[in-house]
């Protein structure tokens, strides 16, 4: 189509004031950089070409930002204007019009992108200025209009007249443009300023003096549409994305007992009439079901938990578990474990790469590692698969209906077969056969007078070292 939408979005600059070894870009907020949020904003919007121009770590970026986007280098951060212009290749020759953006504006929304666009369509302009008006528009170029509320210009602030500066309106440096107008405008701008650089503004003057025809979108909501500059900044846009996210969450029939102490990454997905207690964090691409309850003080990261799920003040990392299963309180479920329907997780207990069954039960303070549980399989208090011998890694089968007795050491590689014992304080090197009962621990026995015999010695040693 002609009149097709194309994003070009700044993300070239280091960010010093980020203090920061990363990219500012790079930097994530609620599980993806803040970059994602701009070339997704512009997608929603109806910008079917993003070109995203790079410079400071620009293979970095354009690796995590992956397929999708057009990329382009700005070698020499010499201003918004230069960066621009190095795009001239890739988006100078369309019909559409295009959506300058800055890459470190993560709050920017779809809707204000679109009616961005409509506006700069339905007036037929040259160039149209996404503007908002801040209470202390400090730093800020200001907007200013004529009597007719027509745009005459914008005045930085260290050109602006007293007058000027009392003006509220400041631009926010997002704009929507004709291709050919920018591109000529732009191989005119000279950077004969303080900072010896090529401003994306001064487009807006020369536009004006060639008879462009300028327009303004007056956007009511000033936060969304505000940069991130430093790690202050950040957070301020984390806690209003994170809110967003809970919004949208909460109208989707999903219960957040204290939205300010739940944390939700922006691509987790949760099922209705599921209950989020507060001090629990989601991260990732974590899918919960239906009627499930989390927390409260859950960790839970890349994670598929079905519906009627249990988990309580317990870490999971890149699992599944089954419908009507319950975890914790205080486990820790790591990478690659499946926990089957209504299988029961105790306390304080650890799981790493193992299959537990339907309707199995690991109680607390057990070590389940690299095994295999069937189905009905009762593991007691204290059990520990031994499951590495200082090289390498291996498998405990326990088949359906065992019964695995308190504090047994399962030392692998090892099977208990179906519908067999061990009992408790057992240290099994040996398969265990179906239906058999499985003792490996000293005979014991009762030595009689034993403890007065050992108080008297060590008395005597007491009083002879005094």
């Amino acid at each position: 189509m002609a009149d097709t939408a194309t994003a070009l979005v700044l993300a070239a600059g280091q960010g010093t004031r980020m203090k920061s070894r990363l990219a500012k870009v790079l930097h994530p907020i609620a599980g993806k950089p803040m970059l994602a949020y701009v070339t997704s904003a512009a997608r929603a919007a109806g910008a079917e070409d993003i070109v995203v121009v790079v410079g400071y770590q620009g293979e970095r970026v354009m690796e995590a930002m992956g397929e999708g986007l057009r990329f382009v280098w700005q070698r020499e951060q010499k201003g918004t204007g230069h960066a621009v212009l190095q795009a001239e290749g890739l988006v100078g020759k369309g019909e559409g019009p295009l959506l300058v953006l800055y890459g470190d504006t993560p709050l920017i929304t779809s809707d204000c992108l679109a009616e961005l666009l409509t506006k700069h369509r339905q007036t037929a302009a040259t160039v149209t200025i996404l503007t908002t008006e801040l209470p202390r528009p400090r730093g800020y170029g200001r907007v200013i209009r004529d009597g007719a509320g027509r745009v005459t210009g914008i005045v930085e602030e260290a050109d602006a007249t007293p007058e000027q500066l009392a003006v509220k309106e400041v631009n926010t440096g997002i704009y929507c443009f004709e291709r050919e107008a920018l591109f000529d405008a732009l191989r005119e701008v000279r950077r004969d300023n303080a900072q010896g650089e090529y401003y994306l503004t001064d487009v807006i003057g020369l536009i004006m003096e060639r008879g462009g025809k300028v327009e303004a979108l007056q956007w009511e909501d000033s936060e969304s549409v505000l940069g991130v500059n430093d790690r202050i900044d950040l957070a301020r846009a984390a806690a209003l994305l994170r809110g967003r996210i809970l919004e949208k969450l909460m109208l989707s029939g999903v219960t957040v007992v204290d939205p300010t102490s739940t944390y939700v990454d922006a691509e987790v997905r949760i099922g209705r009439d599921s209950v989020i207690y507060p001090m629990t964090v989601l991260e990732g691409r974590t899918v919960i079901g239906e009627g499930t309850v989390i927390g409260p003080g859950a960790r839970i990261k890349d994670t598929v938990i079905g519906s009627g799920v249990r988990i309580v003040d317990s870490t999971v990392e890149e699992s599944r578990i089954g419908d009507g299963a319950t975890v914790g309180p205080y486990s820790h479920l790591r990478r690659g474990t499946v926990v089957g329907e209504g299988a029961k997780i105790g306390n304080y207990a650890e799981i790493k790469g193992s299959v537990i069954g339907a309707r199995s039960k690991v109680s607390h303070h057990s070590y389940i590692g690299d095994a295999r549980l069937g189905e009905g399989v009762n593991i007691g208090a204290g059990v520990v698969t031994v499951n590495y011998d200082g090289f390498d890694k291996y498998q405990t089968d326990v088949e359906d209906g065992a019964f695995i007795g308190c504090n047994v050491n399962l030392v692998a590689p090892v099977k208990v077969e179906r519908e067999a014992y061990v009992a408790a304080g057992s240290t099994i090197t040996k398969d265990v056969p179906e239906g058999s009962l499985a003792v490996a621990r000293e005979r014991q026995s009762n030595i009689s007078g034993w403890v007065r015999r050992f108080k008297r010695r060590k008395s005597r040693n007491d009083n002879r070292d005094s």
